[in-house]
């Protein structure tokens, strides 16, 4: 059950904007009353000091307060116990909730969710056709996009159940890891990172990576060459030599590497990875390494603590989004939602198959999930509290049913008007 602090924040809006109208209405109608019970004095003292004929403002304002009281009791009756006095047949709707609930959804069961009526309804719908208007339109539609877009975002965001439904996120995030085959799927990148050369670079930075570790370890690699020498290359000065020789060569193969594409150590390279890729699709036991790593790496408290971070940081997003629709709805995915639209007005054979497949899916909604429909609005209005159920419909229909009071007013006191004429010509 939701209370008014837990609607969302345009359904809020609406519900208080109906609320004070109802208000509005209920003190013309109770001051109507009123004022029919202040004329029926003043007439009764006018009748009675001045003048007989003032017989018909009584008649009129007696009709009226009659008419008035009856139409009150009428309206409250519906909704709750006139002066709190538990007359029988009076807090109709809240003694009544569940009937309600049953009869509303039969109602809806009967005469909107049946699948033939459903059919024949979205046979004549061009679903493609109203979203490509919608999209396309850079004056009204864009507008009414982002505000209605951000609206129902906020709305449907402010109103999750934070905590279970993260945890429900974070659990389908690490299943769909664990059923994730990765060694066949990171053979596929590679394979495709290869063929359209975009493995050139990732090369060329590794090959700069191991220079600047040659230049930054270069005292550590003299210092083995002289712990592994013999005492006789130490006294000669050999090690000096060997270790230079080393250096340089590394250092000069490095840089042939990263000047010459063609370069043979580039091509053995390249036969490495390009075996890399067939043995991460075919080779099982190859397999079975790379699933033991991403199970360790599952199981690492990092990994668990970034899984649990999405589901925060994707809600943040979101939210910063749909308070933000300018930002969220603008620039390159404006344009991008725009021409969509476009191309949705234009293109007969895409609109043909989206329209069919909106058709399918909303008879399929229908037909399959059509009696939860139904039992969701019989439970949910059996669910609410009698002071529920009295605000909801109150603040729908209150400010309508305020006119039948001062209909019932001012027909009554017409009413009396004509009764009091017809007496005094018989």
């Amino acid at each position: 059950m939701k209370t008014i602090n837990q609607l969302g924040t345009a359904e809020r809006e609406r519900y208080i904007w109906r609320d004070d109208e109802l208000r509005k209405m209920r003190r013309i109608a109770t001051a109507l009353l009123g004022l029919m019970a202040v004329l029926f004095i003043i007439g009764i003292q006018l009748e009675r000091n001045v003048h007989h004929h003032w017989a018909f403002l009584v008649a009129f304002a007696e009709a009226g307060m009659v008419g008035g009281l009856a139409d009150w009791f009428a309206v409250t009756a519906l909704f709750r116990h006139p002066l709190g006095i538990p007359i029988p047949h009076t807090a109709i709707i809240p003694t009544n909730k569940e009937r309600l609930g049953r009869t509303l959804a039969s109602f809806l069961r009967s005469n909107f969710l049946r699948t033939g009526i459903v059919a024949r309804k979205v046979r004549t719908m061009d679903v493609a056709g109203a979203m490509g208007r919608f999209l396309s339109q850079p004056s009204g539609g864009e507008g009414r996009m982002r505000m209605g877009a951000s609206r129902l975002m906020g709305d449907i965001i402010a109103a999750l159940d934070d905590e279970r439904l993260g945890g429900i996120a974070k659990s389908a995030v690490r299943t769909q890891l664990e059923k994730l085959d990765v060694a066949p799927l990171l053979g596929q990148l590679l394979g495709a990172m290869i063929k359209e050369r975009r493995h050139l670079p990732l090369m060329d930075g590794l090959i700069s990576w191991a220079a600047k570790t040659l230049e930054a370890n270069e005292p550590m690699i003299r210092q083995m060459v002289e712990e592994r020498a013999g005492t006789i290359m130490r006294w000669t000065g050999l090690d000096d030599r060997l270790a230079n020789a080393i250096v340089t060569g590394l250092e000069k193969m490095l840089a042939d590497m990263a000047a010459d594409p063609d370069h043979p150590l580039r091509a053995k390279g390249e036969e490495g990875l390009q075996k890399l890729v067939r043995d991460l699709k075919s080779d099982k036991e190859l397999q079975a390494r790379v699933a033991n790593w991403k199970a360790e790496l599952l199981a690492n408290p990092a990994m668990n603590k970034w899984i649990e971070g999405l589901w925060d940081q994707g809600r943040t997003a979101l939210l910063k989004a749909a308070r933000n629709p300018d930002a969220a709805l603008s620039g390159s995915f404006g344009a991008a939602l725009t021409k969509l639209g476009s191309t949705l007005q234009d293109d007969a054979s895409l609109k043909r198959q989206i329209n069919r497949f909106a058709r399918r899916a909303i008879v399929g909604t229908t037909e399959n999930y059509g009696e939860n429909i139904v039992s969701l609005v019989s439970d949910t209005i059996g669910g609410w509290d009698a002071s529920t159920i009295t605000d909801r419909v109150e603040n729908a229909v209150g400010s309508d049913l305020q006119f039948i009071r001062i209909n019932g007013t001012l027909v009554g006191g017409l009413a009396g008007l004509v009764i009091h004429t017809v007496a005094i010509w018989i």
